[in-house]
């Protein structure tokens, strides 16, 4: 024997069906009618010497803007003002190109939400501590000048064997790698490379504020990494006086 599955279909009652073309039209009014954002961006043009570093504001409708700021930034420079400068590449928070203080915090552009308040001005600045070629482009060249003088490759003494060897670490040792090269069980010159970092303007330049930490992108703990190397540092030194 058969059986079929009866089913009763409810209609809303006039007043339900008023109340949810009320709350559709409220909600399609707020998806159609401008959310304006106001951005405030750092500008400066190398080309133009007698024109001081100014703040120049954008305003964006966020109702067509995706949700990061680098979104905005490249909505303002499509729409608006194709003389705005600035770097990106990866929009995933990989490569660093966006670097740039937003709102007073060192970030990436492409991971940073935009502050949906619409009374509230964003204020967008190049990062603070290195020279600006552009609006918010910096002057990479010391930073990889730095990156390059800790020799940021396996150093070993021992000739490389031939053969399929492989140099494998524990779990443990990778944890460690925090700070590097000079912990990396492999290599073989961390006290060459401790001497080099043993100047007023290396290490003991930084203060332990930890501002590094807060606003590192991928969760890792840089102020950490200089205390440890600090304490390989003492180290050292206790062992010479002795």
């Amino acid at each position: 024997m058969t059986h079929r599955n009866i089913y009763r279909f409810l209609l809303p009652t006039k007043k339900n069906f008023v109340a949810s073309v009320r709350l559709f039209s409220v909600s399609l009014k707020r998806l159609t009618e401008p959310k304006v954002k106001t951005f405030s961006i750092y500008r400066w043009n190398p080309d133009v010497p007698e024109e001081k570093p100014y703040m120049q504001n954008y305003h964006v409708n966020l109702n067509k803007c995706g949700p990061m700021v680098l979104d905005a930034l490249i909505k303002i420079k499509n729409e608006i003002d194709p003389t705005l400068t600035f770097r990106r590449s990866c929009r995933e928070g990989i490569c660093g190109s966006c670097a740039m203080n937003i709102d007073g915090t060192n970030t990436l552009a492409c991971i940073s939400s935009i502050d949906t308040s619409s009374n509230k001005t964003s204020k967008i600045y190049p990062l603070p501590h290195m020279y600006i070629i552009k609006d918010l482009v910096p002057d990479m060249n010391n930073f990889y000048s730095q990156y390059s003088s800790i020799k940021p490759w396996l150093q070993r003494k021992k000739g490389n064997d031939s053969g399929p060897k492989q140099y494998l670490q524990s779990i443990e040792d990778r944890q460690k790698l925090a700070y590097r090269w000079l912990i990396d069980s492999r290599d073989a010159a961390m006290v060459e490379r401790l001497k080099k970092l043993k100047d007023p303007y290396s290490v003991y330049r930084c203060h332990t504020i930890m501002n590094c930490t807060r606003t590192c992108p991928k969760g890792l703990n840089p102020g950490r990494a200089i205390a440890e190397i600090k304490k390989l540092l003492a180290k050292i030194t206790e062992k010479k006086i002795q």
